[in-house]
């Protein structure tokens, strides 16, 4: 039987995006590894004080567009042509501009629903998955820095306290995930 692994966090929760911005930078400065950093609304300038690279989310969009595109085009050509060959209104029965509007509905709809897809896949949400969250209100108007303490001695987390209270963190707590 597979045993859960739990992380202790000390989390600072700080009530104003510039703050936290600056409690990055100085974190950054002193080397301090951070576990996350977790915030109500995109905080632009972020990513890159984090290290984070740029998401690849646009490239699968555009490969789950272009399956929808020919899918689209293909059916839509099996039928008029080789199915179900009639003529309206004098059109040939391959007529590439009647296939346009349906062709660009389906590119929309497989690049949406393919990208919701798999952002919850890469994400690690959906259905029966529960997330363990730090604070109720950071989903709310709070901005949270965490590091995790599993191995660390006193020493160390009286020093990630005192980060906290020197960058104007207004809540400090830890947890168990």
């Amino acid at each position: 039987m597979a045993t859960a692994t739990h992380n202790e966090v000390l989390f600072g929760l700080y009530d104003d995006e510039e703050i936290l911005m600056d409690a990055v930078k100085e974190a950054n400065a002193q080397h301090l590894t951070i576990m996350d950093v977790y915030t109500p609304f995109p905080v632009h300038g972020l990513d890159p004080l984090l290290g984070l690279k740029e998401s690849r989310l646009h490239i699968a969009g555009f490969i789950y567009g272009s399956i929808g595109t020919m899918t689209a085009f293909g059916v839509m050509t099996w039928i008029f042509t080789r199915d179900w060959p009639i003529i309206f209104g004098g059109k040939p029965y391959w007529s590439v501009p009647s296939f346009i509007p349906i062709t660009f509905e389906l590119t929309v709809l497989f690049a949406a629903i393919g990208m919701v897809v798999t952002f919850y896949t890469v994400c690690g949400l959906g259905p029966g998955v529960t997330n363990p969250t730090l604070d109720d209100r950071i989903t709310d108007d709070k901005f949270c820095i965490a590091f995790r303490t599993n191995n660390s001695s006193e020493e160390e987390i009286s020093s990630l306290r005192s980060f906290f209270d020197r960058t104007g963190a207004s809540f400090i707590n830890t947890k168990t995930i």
